[in-house]
């Protein structure tokens, strides 16, 4: 007899639908799993042999053939463990089951319990958009599938648990849906505020614009002036996250496996901090297997990395295709995939190698070569593409004692928010969300400007040499500062803020 039982396997950070086909033959006892499947796969043999034999149920003595269709498609992973073992089960007729809009995923420990699993929301919007009547998953992924309608969801203990509610003897209760709204109120606040960073109001309002807008933004200064605070608070004042765009990065941390029972929702912005001796496939992603990296894993939020003329050149090189188009495309020999990287980038660095190059309580002990040498790490390209370039001064003694009070987060937040919506309304029919995402064509039609702009930009191009990169970059920009004004349309002091945030020419000789 032959079953027939549905499941998916993930590939990227999609759903793709697989047939487990198990037949029991004459011939002597064993186990074969065809259809290109991993090691994982393979080993799941001895699990489901001894899982079925400690839920009281039998293992057939005889030749099992299970065949994962299509099997040009490679498999990967432990997920398959319940449906093979369901497909052996209905084969060997211990339980009826005879239903294509049920599907089942779960790994299965040796006395029969399921363990948690990887991509399960995205098998979830799977059997959403393809009307599965019911999805079997381990009972410890309940809570992260409950965020996803449509769909009868079943939450699976034990083998054995499942194979009496297939027989009608003890049903197993569905769980109940999650709503977003509940577990976004119950959401924790940071430990960072920009009330407590002294005086830096100029960082500061450079944050706040870089918040507002979606820009990139670079940070260099002696050390200990308070960059890494300062990148570390930023998130306290990005707007919060959308219903639609809290599913969009919960579904990557789920299918890199970084979500837990306990908080199956990602419902604040992400902020990602790899070390500079990270390699290029932990940032931008990739592997025999390919699974988001650091780029995709900050997607809607930040990615902050520290010491950025430290970080090898290969991985900054390839940072050049997430930063202009909001994705990163990994191809392999088998095909392509493309993971989501709409990030905020915050750079931070020294001006030097001994970080004190302009600094005026230290003296710069490094040669014109070593200077010329460590900012040649970052390339031109690069850094074209980073909105912000700003410096961030070392604090006073009487700033940094100073019993002034500073502005909040909550308070710099609220008006970022308030731009952020400005920009919403603008591009509700365009299919971005912030002016960063701005194309050539929405600029043109949304960042117009009078001919005192035009002036003032024509001369700029001349003294700071901006590229036509540069150019629209520093529109993007002062659609920012206008929306935060609030404006509706650009003038000349918006102009003028947007230039000032362009890189200029450094001084080698301190």
């Amino acid at each position: 007899m032959t079953a027939k039982i549905k499941s998916v396997t993930i590939i990227g950070l999609e759903a793709v639908p697989i047939e487990v086909e198990v037949d029991i033959v004459k011939g002597l006892p064993g186990m074969a799993i065809v259809g290109l499947p991993d090691k994982a796969v393979e080993e799941a043999k001895e699990r489901v042999k001894s899982a079925i034999r400690n839920s009281n149920a039998i293992f057939p003595n005889k030749k099992i053939i299970v065949n994962l269709a299509p099997a040009d498609i490679k498999k990967e992973g432990p997920s398959f463990d319940l449906p093979i073992a369901v497909g052996i089960l209905v084969a060997s007729g211990q339980i009826r089951f005879n239903d294509e809009k049920q599907l089942f995923l779960g790994e299965l420990s040796l006395d029969g319990s399921l363990r948690q699993i990887n991509g399960v929301i995205t098998a979830a919007i799977f059997c959403q958009e393809n009307k599965i009547r019911e999805l079997y998953l381990p009972a410890a992924n309940a809570a992260e599938a409950s965020l996803i309608s449509g769909f009868e969801l079943l939450p699976v203990q034990t083998l054995d648990q499942l194979i009496l509610h297939l027989k009608d003897e003890s049903k197993i209760e569905p769980q109940q849906e999650t709503l977003i709204d509940d577990l976004i109120n119950n959401s924790k606040t940071s430990q960072f505020d920009m009330k407590y960073i002294a005086g830096q109001e100029q960082v500061k309002r450079a944050l706040e614009i870089a918040a507002a807008g979606g820009h990139n933004i670079l940070l260099f200064g002696s050390p200990g002036s308070g960059k890494t605070l300062l990148a570390r608070a930023f998130n306290t004042i990005l707007p919060r996250m959308r219903p639609e765009e809290i599913l969009e990065v919960t579904k990557i941390y789920s299918v890199a496996g970084m979500l837990s029972h306990t908080k199956p929702l990602i419902c604040e912005r992400p902020f990602r901090s790899p070390h500079h001796t990270a390699s290029s496939i932990s940032v931008v992603g990739g592997g025999n297997w390919p699974k988001p990296g650091e780029i995709s894993l900050s997607h809607r939020g930040v990615l902050f990395m520290d010491e950025f003329p430290e970080f090898p050149r290969s991985v900054l090189e390839a940072l050049r295709q997430p930063l202009e188009d909001g994705s990163i495309c990994i191809s392999r020999a088998q095909g392509s995939l493309e993971f989501p990287a709409r990030f905020i980038l915050i750079a931070a660095q020294n001006p030097c190698p001994c970080g004190y190059l302009g600094d005026e309580g230290h003296e710069c002990i490094c040669s014109p070569t070593e200077i010329v040498r460590y900012r040649k790490r970052i390339s031109g390209p690069i850094l074209d593409r980073i909105d912000i370039h700003l410096e961030v001064p070392r604090i006073k003694y009487k700033k940094m004692v100073s019993k002034a009070k500073n502005e909040s987060s909550k308070k710099v937040r609220r008006r970022v928010e308030a731009g952020r919506r400005n920009q919403i309304l603008r591009f509700h029919k365009a299919g971005i969300k912030t002016n960063a995402e701005m194309g050539i064509r929405e600029i043109k039609r949304f960042c117009q400007i009078d001919n005192n702009c035009e002036k003032l930009l024509e001369s700029a191009m001349d003294s700071l040499g901006l590229s036509a990169r540069g150019y629209h970059r520093t529109l993007k920009i002062a659609r920012t500062i206008a929306d935060l004004a609030p404006s509706k349309f650009i003038k000349t002091e918006h102009i003028a803020e947007a230039l000032s945030y362009r890189p200029k020419e450094q001084k080698i000789f301190a």
